[in-house]
């Protein structure tokens, strides 16, 4: 089989199975592993495929720079916003990611909400600016891809905050990895976040269900719910349901 078809064949798997399993991949084929790894490695570099131990996950379309994202699954991140806004309580303390549904879920927020929203994100607190909520805006080195602030100086900041809820951005939600993102230092700084908060929930629009980047942010059983409006006819939603992920629908 040439590579291009056996490339083919992978993507095929992994849209399929949500992994590739190199061992069992080279014995179907009667190949060696280490030509599947060596396939893995160059979809890896290609950004098609996240190598792990042992094989590979769907790699994250989520990963594009801030402006590509906003023209990704519109319609699916506001319905997951929308569903997200039905959860904040008035008067409550609420942490608000960066990304593009933090932003959908600004522009779903009643403006009269009365409540205190604390963010990392510049464009997320400028948002805000009409909405009678309080924000509080959390400072540090910007990281320009996600436009929010990280580093020590954020998460120094970050640690004096208490808040009732965190509504978490990832780039994939897969039941194997887990809840990860692409860059390790804004991994970090959601953990920061999320360890200041009595609840996560974390926004899934569909395309990051089933979907793994490169550096772990958080396991899936320390969440509150995991909001998205993927279909229940999803294999790699079955399989979080399979686990005991509690789910919030977004229709």
């Amino acid at each position: 089989m040439l590579a291009a078809a056996r490339r083919d064949l992978l993507l095929e798997r992994l849209r399929q199975d949500g992994r590739i399993v190199a061992k069992d991949m080279a014995a179907e084929l009667g190949l060696s592993e280490d030509s599947i790894r060596r396939d893995l490695r160059e979809m890896d570099a290609a950004g098609l495929a996240v190598r792990v131990y042992g094989g590979a996950l769907p790699a994250s379309p989520a990963v594009g720079d801030y402006a590509t994202r906003t023209e990704v699954a519109i319609e699916s991140k506001r319905r997951v916003a929308a569903a997200a806004v039905a959860l904040m309580r008035p008067g409550s303390t609420v942490i608000l990611d960066g990304g593009t549904t933090a932003l959908e879920m600004v522009r779903a927020l009643p403006t009269t909400w009365q409540g205190a929203i604390v963010t990392h994100s510049p464009t997320v607190a400028a948002s805000l600016l009409a909405h009678d909520a309080d924000v509080l805006l959390i400072g540090g080195r910007l990281f320009k891809h996600s436009a929010v602030a990280c580093g020590a100086a954020a998460v120094e900041a970050a640690n004096r905050v208490s808040a009732d809820q965190f509504f978490l951005g990832v780039t994939g939600v897969h039941a194997a990895a887990g809840l990860t993102t692409g860059d390790p230092d804004e991994a970090a700084m959601k953990r920061a976040l999320a360890a200041r908060a009595a609840e996560t929930y974390v926004l899934a629009s569909e395309e990051k269900i089933g979907a793994a980047s490169r550096h772990s942010v958080l396991s899936l059983d320390s969440v509150a719910g995991v909001i998205t409006d993927a279909g229940s006819e999803e294999p790699a939603l079955r399989e979080l349901v399979a686990i005991g992920v509690p789910l919030v629908t977004a229709r």
